[in-house]
């Protein structure tokens, strides 16, 4: 039997790659693994040969120790893969597909999933409403920054690529399918991005730059980025946004008065969430309903706000006791009074996914370009987690088998 290397998280600022067991078609115990979900057979399910497989800035906040994640667990949510094995119970795919996995495990048989809202799937994880791989408080089902790795519910979860060389020839824009695109591309058009919309996107991490190219998709007339990090406003500014320097200015809607005439958008999306940063001179601490409160005020009365940006329930790391349990003073009052609309939690993936597949293969996007998609080895996910949390602007893509980086 085939070995199986994964990348677990081990303490705060600390993964190592390590040996774990080769996959089955059955959830056994392990780090995370809720007690409800042990034993759990699925036929339904399909053994990954992973083919790329992201860090993503999810994992990061669980690798600064700033979730409960549990030593041991194995990270990653984001894959694409070849199915090599196929349960009893798999009707439609077939081994040899190449396919992307949602980073959402859903059933497809629940009232939830049946309406589309695969992010809160109710069958999948005890613990509550919505799972994903190699996740806190997720159920417990094994990351995918591996080499193999189980995904159940294959037939509504995964989606196949129509043709494999074309696949590998845009593999670093397709690994973008399983989260970070759908994410970007969910908050932007949850906010409402339409043509000619004015937008501001607070952040300019993988997910930010997703969600500024999204809107650019969308048919965005001008995407404004704020953020502290001048290489990550760089690659902003690489794909035609206009950005804001946040370490700098402390008066956004200044900022965008200066860049569009007025001092509001049409729409905004929070891509930073729940470990966000003062303005100007408070950017040295964390003010975690800073971007919330900003996005509220720049955004014009009747506009939408998109909040792809992670929230916790619990924070061991956070500011005060109160913001611990992902309770924040954000100005709702505000909100109300110029009658916005929010749009929070899990992408639900499967809603965007084969449109966006489409568009990267009939190339009407560079997600990959735009996100600045960077392929190391597997064994140096270490040093991709170091330079992603120093804040390099690269979404870091991990190639367990050597089939991007030969």
């Amino acid at each position: 039997m085939a070995g199986n290397k994964a990348v677990a998280y081990i303490s705060p600022g600390h993964v190592e790659v390590q040996d774990i067991d080769y996959p089955k078609l059955e959830l056994r115990d392990g780090p995370g693994v809720h007690p409800a979900n042990v034993g759990r057979i699925c036929q339904h399910g399909v053994i990954i040969k992973v083919v790329a497989t992201n860090i993503c800035g999810s994992d990061q906040h669980m690798v600064r120790g700033r979730t409960t994640a549990p030593t041991g667990l194995v990270l990653g949510h984001e894959i694409l893969g070849e199915v090599i094995e196929v349960g009893r119970d798999v009707e439609f795919i077939t081994v040899g597909t190449l396919c992307s996995v949602p980073f959402n495990i859903s059933c497809g048989r629940c009232p939830n999933c049946k309406q589309g809202h695969t992010g809160v799937c109710l069958n999948v994880n005890p613990d509550r409403p919505g799972s994903a791989y190699g996740y806190v408080d997720m159920g417990g089902w094994v990351g995918g920054q591996a080499e193999y790795v189980m995904v159940p519910y294959a037939d509504w979860n995964l989606l196949p690529f129509p043709d494999r060389d074309q696949a590998m020839e845009k593999i670093l824009d397709l690994t973008m399918l399983s989260d970070i695109f759908p994410t970007g591309y969910h908050g932007a058009a949850s906010a409402g991005v339409t043509t000619g919309s004015t937008v501001y996107i607070a952040g300019a991490g993988p997910v930010g730059l997703a969600a500024a190219h999204s809107a650019q998709l969308l048919g965005a007339s001008v995407v404004v980025v704020g953020d502290m990090n001048a290489v990550r406003l760089e690659q902003a500014a690489s794909f035609g946004c206009e950005t804001v320097d946040l370490a700098v200015h402390d008066n956004l809607g200044e900022q965008i008065e200066a860049i569009l005439g007025v001092p509001e958008v049409d729409a905004a999306v929070d891509a930073v969430g729940f470990e966000a940063r003062g303005h100007g001179a408070d950017a040295d601490h964390e003010a975690p309903a800073t971007v919330l409160n900003s996005i509220m005020e720049v955004t014009k009365a009747a506009g939408r706000l998109g909040i792809p940006g992670l929230y916790v329930t619990g924070d061991p790391g956070a500011v005060d006791d109160a913001a611990k349990v992902g309770s924040l003073s954000i100005r709702i009052g505000l909100g109300w009074a110029k009658s916005h609309t929010f749009t929070t939690g899990q992408c639900p993936v499967m809603k965007y996914n084969r449109g966006l597949m489409a568009a990267v293969l009939s190339e009407r996007c560079q997600i990959a370009k735009a996100v600045n998609a960077t392929p190391i080895p597997l064994v140096d996910a270490p040093r991709g987690y170091s330079e992603f949390d120093d804040g390099a602007s690269k979404k870091f893509v991990l190639d367990p088998h050597s089939l991007i980086l030969n």
